[in-house]
């Protein structure tokens, strides 16, 4: 009940939020978006800080008024509690707290405050919440919020921000699980994941693929027994995949590596890092060109990892660093090749063949990975094939998925996980969920949606490794080999002959209707041959 009562408060106040952006002309627009994941991200930093002071020192839970209780520590008392604060929680003084801006709302140039407020705190907590680049700039944990709206609203746009998130504490959240917060940041996110925008734009991931795969990659047997393990996404988005991964893990247990392009993406996956108890990770969170210049590295060569997820772009035109990433430096990572350059349609360059070569890449010789790839590439030709080949070759699969189509609103390309393992020396599964599912439309979209069962269904048919008609094959590499390397599971299922027993009567019955049928077919045959001829004649020249 306390957790559905916060849910919809939380939910109440983004909703507050966006009304409060609307009013003042940025409905729908990227600076709502920058406002109300910045404002969502102070409140919770700021009554994060509040239950965790109040959890080291009775006193301050103890009083009617813990913000008072604080000023009147002495100023090495305050000092000696942040610095038994949580690595997940930010250091705040008093005049950073939502109280102190809410007591000050009316004051000249309230909007100026807030703006400072929050520049101080993305200050002070640089070295553990900043985002950093692939060129090392750091990218801080708050910008000015009221520079996006007209100078003589400033004052009014903050004033009604600090009023809503003045309401109510986050405080008795803090004791939720992953299941818990993923809800709210979904709901946060909602009006901001398609997966339109610039170059490398995010790409969200439904739970349900992302559930898939954190369960094959770390099954429930394994789950709370792996330990410091890295996690890793070339395409991070706002990182759905990898917080169910750390999630199966344990956040405690591993530690998130992620790039991405898109700022949008990274200011994202920082705030779900914070929701996930992988603060520790904030600073392995790299905002730039995983394909240019992928960043994490051992030494000079690029990082292997652990377990690698991932839903990276399928298309997109780079045809402007085509010849660069042909280049030597690049030509051990992407082993298959670089996709070539079209006349026409740029946009549609296969720019997933990339990401998935930097995949097989970066993975340790005993890691694991899981890749949403288009189902196109379990059976084409060229760099497809290579790859296929490659895996296979180096038995280093453990299976392949096709899902339902339209699994994703916002796009109708069939798509399938791939599941790498270079441990996998035995037979591959694969497994045909296309079948599955039941569609439900979404404002103009229609989506395909799996049930709790059929998830669990897909689940256990991969890690058990069964065989079941029409929906999985397990098969050798040898198999997969003599069959061009496809990896659909279609073409390794038995085709069945249904016989049915008739008599004498019956069989004579049925073979009069199909000659009577035939007969009538020809006639019409006949006739139509007749009337095609008599037009042929009728034709002149003009």
């Amino acid at each position: 009940m306390v957790e559905q009562d916060f849910q919809s408060k939380t939910q109440q106040l983004i909703d507050n939020l966006k009304s409060t952006c609307a009013r003042n002309g940025l409905g729908n627009s990227a600076s709502e978006f920058d406002i109300i994941t910045q404002v969502f991200l102070y409140k919770l930093l700021n009554d994060k800080f509040s239950y965790e002071t109040k959890q080291i020192e009775p006193k301050l839970a103890d009083s009617d008024n813990w913000e008072q209780a604080f000023n009147a520590l002495s100023e090495e008392q305050r000092e000696m509690l942040v610095m038994q604060l949580p690595a997940d929680a930010a250091q705040l003084k008093s005049e950073h707290f939502i109280s102190t801006l809410f007591a000050k709302q009316n004051e000249a140039d309230f909007a100026k405050l807030f703006d400072d407020t929050l520049r101080d705190i993305a200050k002070l907590n640089s070295e553990t919440f900043s985002v950093m680049t692939d060129s090392g700039e750091k990218v801080a944990l708050f910008e000015s919020i009221s520079e996006n709206v007209s100078v003589n609203k400033r004052d009014d746009f903050c004033r009604a921000i600090i009023n809503s998130i003045a309401e109510f504490s986050f405080e008795r959240i803090f004791t939720q699980k992953y299941d818990f917060y993923a809800v709210i940041f979904e709901y946060l996110i909602k009006d901001y994941n398609s997966d339109s925008g610039g170059k490398y734009a995010e790409y969200y991931t439904p739970h349900a693929v992302a559930r898939i795969m954190a369960s094959i990659l770390v099954p429930a047997e394994k789950q709370g027994k792996i330990s410091n393990v890295s996690c890793y996404d070339p395409s991070a988005g706002s990182g759905t995949l990898l917080m169910n991964v750390a999630h199966a893990i344990g956040e405690n247990r591993c530690s998130i590596f992620t790039q991405d392009i898109s700022k949008k993406s990274s200011n994202l996956l920082r705030l779900n890092l914070i929701l996930n108890n992988l603060v520790h990770s904030i600073p392995n969170v790299i905002e730039g060109d995983t394909m240019r210049h992928p960043h994490h590295k051992d030494d000079a060569a690029i990082k292997k990892f652990d377990y690698i997820v991932s839903n990276p772009p399928f298309k997109l035109d780079f045809s402007e660093i085509h010849e660069e990433l042909e280049g030597k430096e690049h030509q051990k990572r992407f082993f298959a090749g670089v996709p070539k350059v079209p006349a026409k349609a740029k946009d549609k360059m296969a720019i997933y063949q990339l990401f998935l070569q930097h995949i097989i890449y970066s993975l340790k010789d005993n890691g694991k990975a899981a890749v949403v790839v288009p189902t196109g590439f379990i059976t084409a030709k060229s760099i497809d094939l290579k790859i296929r080949k490659h895996l296979i070759d180096n038995k280093m699969l453990a299976g392949v998925i096709s899902m339902p189509s339209n699994i994703f609103a916002t796009t109708g390309t069939n798509v399938s996980i791939l599941f790498i393992d270079a441990t996998n020396k035995g037979d591959v599964v694969l497994v045909d969920a296309s079948n599955l599912g039941k569609k439900i439309k979404e404002g103009k979209n229609q989506r395909t949606v799996l049930s709790d069962v059929e998830e669990q269904k897909i689940i256990d048919t991969f890690n058990r490794k069964e065989i079941i008609d029409d929906l999985s094959i397990v098969v050798s590499y040898d198999d997969i080999a003599t069959k061009n390397y496809s990896l659909s599971a279609g073409q390794y299922f038995d085709v069945k002959i249904k016989y049915t027993d008739v008599t004498a009567k019956e069989f004579s019955e049925k073979m009069k209707g199909f000659t009577s049928k035939l007969e009538c077919l020809f006639d019409q045959s006949s006739e139509l041959e007749g009337d095609i001829k008599k037009q042929m004649k009728g034709l002149r020249y003009e």
